[in-house]
């Protein structure tokens, strides 16, 4: 049974749906050409993702002994996490409900056989 390499992001401020645009790209991929993908996208979760997928690779390095450039991303997923709320308040005496998601990210690598 092959090991996995994990890395856990807990409550990150962007919703998961965001998230989830950026993971799309790079599922499956070998880590490093994942890196590289990463490096060039514009969104605000490609810079934060990049950061953890660097830092599952250095995991593997320096607990399991796998080179780089044998690891690929074998799951990739974001959750949601918890939502704050608060109320603003609007026309006619209402309120306009605010929300502000979250979310889990984690990423599973193995090594190529």
């Amino acid at each position: 049974m092959p090991t996995d390499i994990r890395a856990h992001l807990s409550n990150y401020s962007v919703s998961a749906q965001k998230v989830r645009l950026v993971l799309d790209l790079v599922r499956g991929k070998p880590a490093t050409e994942a890196m590289n993908t990463l490096k060039f996208m514009p969104n605000k979760a490609a810079r934060d993702v990049s950061k953890l997928l660097a830092s599952a690779m250095a995991n593997a390095e320096e607990n399991f002994g796998v080179s780089r450039d044998d690891l690929y991303i074998y799951k990739l997923t974001a959750d949601e996490g918890p939502t704050r709320k608060w109320r603003r308040f609007g026309a006619r005496g209402r309120f306009k409900p605010i929300l502000r998601r979250s979310s889990k990210i984690t990423v599973i690598l193995r090594e190529r056989e």
